[in-house]
């Protein structure tokens, strides 16, 4: 009789070679499809970044996953620019707070696998995290770019919180989006293994 899944078997980060090798291959083309203004890229999707990170540090083993993906973010940027798509708006020196802000948001996936399991009551502690992980990235980011690109002239700390209202929320929501599709597959994914194991079990 062949065995079901079992909870030790779902603890993040994923345990196999293939199932790492898919997902980061996955992840890369969800950020390739959907940041800036490229050849590849679905003008129609918001950018997948920030969850790309977030659920690097919750699915994959390899600590060089963050610093490739972020030299993969940044090549699509230079691509962008080279190709006339974007301008140098955002390429300031602030930009490297990016690497800041990407860092923490793999961190925060990081401490979700540790605290995951397949079963409903992951959810809260998912959102927490995710609200945590979202609210340093954005300080980082957007806070490095406000204060340091030389972008603006008087870049006070009221004019960074009167922006919030505005950009944070859709960042925040644009994150849970792409994690919270990314999880439901991966449930749908293993009920769908479970189920079948179970029926082939009983025939077995």
């Amino acid at each position: 009789m062949t065995a079901t899944p079992s909870i030790s078997e779902s603890a993040l980060p994923l345990a196999t070679t293939r199932a790492q090798i898919l997902t980061a291959g996955a992840l890369a083309a969800l950020m390739i499809c959907t940041r800036g203004q490229h050849f590849a890229s679905v003008d129609a999707l918001p950018s997948a970044s920030w969850a790309v990170f977030f659920l690097a540090g919750a699915l994959l083993r390899p600590l060089w996953a963050l610093p490739a993906l972020f030299v993969l973010s940044s090549l699509l940027d230079i691509a962008s620019l080279a190709s006339g798509t974007i301008t140098d708006w955002c390429l300031s020196p602030a930009y490297w707070a990016l690497a800041l802000a990407y860092a923490s948001l793999w961190l925060g996936g990081h401490v979700y696998a540790g605290l995951h399991r397949d079963r409903l009551a992951s959810v809260p502690r998912l959102v927490l995290v995710l609200v945590a992980s979202a609210t340093v990235a954005y300080a980082l980011s957007k806070g490095g770019f406000w204060f340091f690109s030389g972008r603006y002239a008087e870049p006070t700390l009221s004019g960074f919180i009167a922006r919030i209202p505005h950009y944070y929320p859709r960042a925040l929501g644009t994150l849970a989006g792409y994690v919270g599709l990314a999880f439901a597959v991966r449930a749908a994914w293993r009920l769908a293994r479970t189920r079948f194991a179970a029926r082939h079990g009983a025939h077995a």
